[in-house]
């Protein structure tokens, strides 16, 4: 009888886990693909601006996703010696590499959930939405 455990292959390469599900466990957590919109879309870079534009997240929750994001060396956090204390973080390489990944999930959802995405979207042309979602895409705070 077969192992029921599904097996993973990239060409011939088996793989220890699935790709799609380590992503997702990286970037998956509530509030973690918000903070890196933010970072992306809006260049924010401090606690206190992700906690005043992220709907419904708290201090606790913020803190301990910037630790998890940081642990996974998707952000990095730079803390100056000033007084106060100033904190930063910014995307690493391997955060970068994430807005593709963002941007597609704007595209996806621009283009097949209209209803929930725009105002007025009988008047959004699909064929003419830019591939580049975010060069237009603002959040009002």
């Amino acid at each position: 009888m077969e192992d029921p455990k599904v097996q993973f292959m990239l060409e011939e390469t088996a793989c220890k886990s699935c790709p799609v599900n380590n992503t997702f466990n990286i970037i998956g957590k509530k509030f973690a693909i918000l903070i890196l919109r933010n970072m992306i879309i809006l260049k924010q870079k401090r606690f206190n601006e992700f906690l005043d534009s992220i709907e419904k997240i708290n201090p606790k929750t913020l803190s301990v996703r910037l630790k998890e994001m940081e642990k996974d060396k998707i952000i990095k956090r730079e803390v100056y010696n000033e007084k106060p204390v100033r904190i930063e973080y910014s995307l690493t390489k391997k955060g970068e590499a994430l807005k593709p990944i963002l941007e597609q999930m704007a595209i996806f959802s621009m283009k097949y959930c209209c209803e929930q995405i725009f105002e007025n979207p009988k008047s959004v042309r699909l064929d003419q939405l830019d591939s580049d979602p975010f060069k237009k895409y603002r959040i009002q705070i």
